[in-house]
């Protein structure tokens, strides 16, 4: 019964929202509206994927650049405000997989401010090229995350309200490891965009704060990323290795 009661918003709705109620109010109301959500997270992951590409290997123009990273901004900020209801609704999201939607949105907000220059056509490839395998690897997870979480569910394994999420999870260990090369690959190039960033910053044509912020950025993707990552892949090891000890 507690699940359908009224709550208060959080700090994040209230000021986005105001006090209104987000609670919906039986189970087919929550499952249509995170369903919803998923086909919403697809249909903007391909979008994203033909944009990037088109702007890496069709069309060089800066406005259509500063185009896309305003898709981005708006995806990501309509994603926070989306998991945040669904998280009053009872989807159990991890922490950080919330949180590194709010970092891409400030990064995503920084790039399209980032003015055109001899910095920013240095750095664009290599930006473009990232989001371009970003969408493919969001592409795959949601393809697979949603089959498994289908088969999870019809098996009484899986929570309702369990979401697909561009990361890993312990419930994915039933035959979503694969993914984990993708992942990792993924987190690195993070981690190479935020050093590339940082070698930019030292250049003395360097003038615009929107380097030293970007790989500012990349580097707090990169250690979240990884360090929640191997996180789940540590604990489900030790989890074998105790069951396997037990038996």
């Amino acid at each position: 019964m507690e699940s359908f009661l009224p709550k208060k918003n959080g700090l994040y709705l209230s000021l986005v929202l105001g006090n209104v109620n987000v609670t919906l109010l039986n189970k087919h109301s929550k499952f249509a509206y995170k369903d919803e959500y998923e086909k919403f997270k697809l249909v903007l992951t391909v979008l994203l994927l033909v944009f990037s590409f088109t702007c890496r290997f069709v069309f060089s123009y800066r406005a259509l650049d500063a185009l896309f990273n305003f898709l981005l901004v708006w995806y990501y900020c309509t994603l926070t405000i989306r998991e945040s209801i669904l998280i009053s609704n009872g989807s159990r999201i991890k922490g950080w997989w919330v949180f590194h939607h709010y970092v891409f949105c400030f990064l995503s907000g920084v790039m399209l401010t980032w003015p055109e220059g001899i910095l920013y056509q240095m750095f664009r490839n290599q930006f473009l090229t990232y989001c371009l395998y970003q969408s493919f690897v969001q592409f795959l997870q949601y393809y697979y995350q949603s089959g498994c979480l289908y088969r999870l569910r019809a098996l009484g394994e899986s929570h309702n309200m369990d979401l697909t999420v561009e990361g890993f999870q312990s419930w994915m260990w039933r035959g979503l490891t694969f993914l984990l090369p993708f992942l990792f690959f993924g987190h690195f190039w993070q981690l190479y965009n935020g050093l590339t960033l940082f070698r930019m910053a030292q250049l003395p044509e360097c003038k615009e704060w929107q380097v030293f912020m970007c790989g500012c950025s990349y580097l707090v993707l990169f250690m979240g990323n990884f360090s929640t990552t191997l996180g789940v892949v540590y604990h489900k090891y030790i989890h074998n290795q105790d069951k396997s000890k037990s038996l």
